[in-house]
């Protein structure tokens, strides 16, 4: 078996991996925060798309791709396939996505808290072996299967508990702490499921195809601050149910016919000639 090392770079890259899934948590918190005000109304959704693009996409996919950055093997080279490693951050989104929404529609219960977070929790195992078949190694990859099993234990815990924080929290250090804990509970998901990993060192003649990690980490963190950015933009610029409320109330104001009042004189008399009042 290959000497394995989740932490070939130091401790840049798992830290760097918690970062992001902080931030994407935080974020994906506060998107659920602004469609709880407003349930029933068109911006919900929106809302929930945003969420799942942030938790998904940010605090899971990118955590895993920051973690794998920082990964390598005794005697191999690591590559990774395109078409896998970009699929599986459809997978998290997607997932993710399906699970806030099962949450996020109609009144939140425990039995939907629960049908999502397992739901979401196979989705985020899947998205992180799906992403590990897109490596690429001179060796044979295989898995310890206990740890696969306790590493979607793991996943599905998590999933259930950030849904149940997506509909019971909207205070700010509540949302800071819930993202905190998602962060550890995502990479310990990670690190448990790179524990289950072993691989058999071929000959060191196999030419090992796919693309180089650091060299793909560039789009990624270009792509990652543009959505990080919009993200950003859209929690603070985007109003809040109170702000809608007050700007509907202005503008049924501004709309509203100006009444006389009842002990006003009329205008005009007889004749539409106008009648000067009598003191």
């Amino acid at each position: 078996m290959a000497h394995l090392n989740d932490f070939a770079l130091g401790w840049f890259t798992p830290v760097l991996a918690y970062v992001a899934s902080v931030t994407g948590s935080l974020l994906g918190l506060l998107c659920t925060v602004r469609a709880q005000q407003f349930r029933g109304i068109g911006q919900h959704a929106r809302w929930l798309l945003l969420a799942a693009i942030a938790i998904g996409g940010t605090g899971i996919w990118l955590m895993h791709f920051s973690a794998m950055i920082g990964f390598g093997i005794t005697g191999s080279v690591v590559r990774y396939g395109i078409v896998l490693t970009v699929g599986s951050a459809v997978v998290a989104v997607v997932v993710v996505g399906c699970g806030l929404f099962i949450v996020g529609y109609g009144e939140p219960t425990l039995a939907k808290v629960v049908a999502g977070g397992v739901f979401t929790g196979f989705g985020i195992a899947g998205m992180h072996y799906m992403g590990m078949a897109g490596m690429r190694v001179d060796g044979k990859i295989g898995y310890n299967i206990p740890l696969v099993i306790l590493s979607l234990v793991i996943a599905i815990v998590a999933a259930t508990v950030a849904l149940w924080f997506t509909v019971a929290l909207n205070d700010w250090r509540a949302l800071v702490a819930a993202a905190l804990i998602m962060g550890i509970a995502v990479c310990g998901m990670h690190y448990t499921g790179m524990a289950a990993l072993h691989v058999s060192i071929g000959k060191g003649q196999e030419y090992v195809s796919g693309v180089d990690p650091v060299n793909f980490m560039i789009p990624v963190v270009v792509v990652a601050f543009i959505v990080l950015t919009i993200l950003l933009l859209a929690v603070i610029t985007g109003p809040t149910k109170e702000d809608i409320e007050v700007r509907t109330k202005l503008f049924e104001r501004l709309n509203d016919p100006v009444r006389l009042p009842s002990h006003m004189p009329q205008d005009a008399g007889p004749g539409g000639q106008h009648r000067a009042p009598r003191y």
